[in-house]
């Protein structure tokens, strides 16, 4: 499975000078946040990929005016064809604003998917804006990143986190890091192609979870003319 990670500046070559063949073997597409609501229309469109986005610190056009075609990960979890992908979009709070949080309020925010994380035995992708602390973030408080995304990935180790909100031009730039959990952390920053193997996801239906993997095995007969 090949995914395009995209975040906060449009690449020319995928819109302004849109280029086919950059989406034509693209099966998913993961926006981590701060791109114009057009721009994600767009490539949905032109690409034959779904895109699955969180909402950056900048995106409060979203909350009124979502992209359309896309699906919103936001306080929830995805699940495309097996890949798990848990949602938790924003930035440090600096003022008060839609998609702003404290630390604090980002800890409420994870509890209370504690047991949607359960449901569905754990996620494969963090998507997220903000970094994790310690991990590609800035010292100033926008760029600050949220020491609570530790403690998630400590507890069900995903195997990729994938972020955005520090961009290459701010000076220092990884763009992949390692975290002490396991888990491998992207920063999308512009567009980044990423190719999944078999073994960084469990097969649909086959998580692990006996109410979810039911639900999902029910679901696919139905899907196939099957139940």
């Amino acid at each position: 499975m090949k995914l395009l990670l995209i975040s906060d500046e449009e690449e020319k070559h995928l819109y302004e000078y849109y280029d086919a063949a950059r989406l034509r073997d693209i099966d998913l597409i993961i926006s981590a946040g701060d791109l114009n609501v057009k721009y994600l229309e767009f490539l949905v469109t032109m690409g034959h990929a779904p895109l699955v986005y969180v909402p950056g610190n900048h995106d409060t056009y979203y909350a009124s005016h979502p992209p359309m075609g896309c699906d919103n990960a936001d306080d929830r979890i995805i699940d495309y064809h097996g890949l798990r992908i848990l949602g938790l979009g924003g930035s440090m709070e600096y003022k008060k604003d839609i998609y702003l949080y404290s630390e604090k309020a980002m800890e409420k925010r994870i509890e209370r998917l504690r047991n949607m994380i359960k449901f569905y035995n754990g996620f494969d992708i963090l998507l997220t804006h903000s970094p994790a602390a310690g991990y590609g973030d800035l010292e100033d408080l926008p760029h600050k990143g949220f020491e609570c995304f530790n403690d998630l990935l400590e507890k069900y180790h995903p195997k990729y986190m994938i972020h955005g909100h520090v961009h290459k031009t701010y000076g220092s730039f990884d763009r992949v890091r390692k975290h002490p959990s396991g888990t491998t952390i992207i920063n999308a920053y512009s567009s980044y192609e990423l190719e999944l193997t078999k073994e960084d996801h469990p097969e649909e239906g086959k998580t692990g979870s006996f109410l979810y993997d039911l639900y999902k095995n029910v679901s696919m007969g139905k899907r196939h003319g099957r139940v």
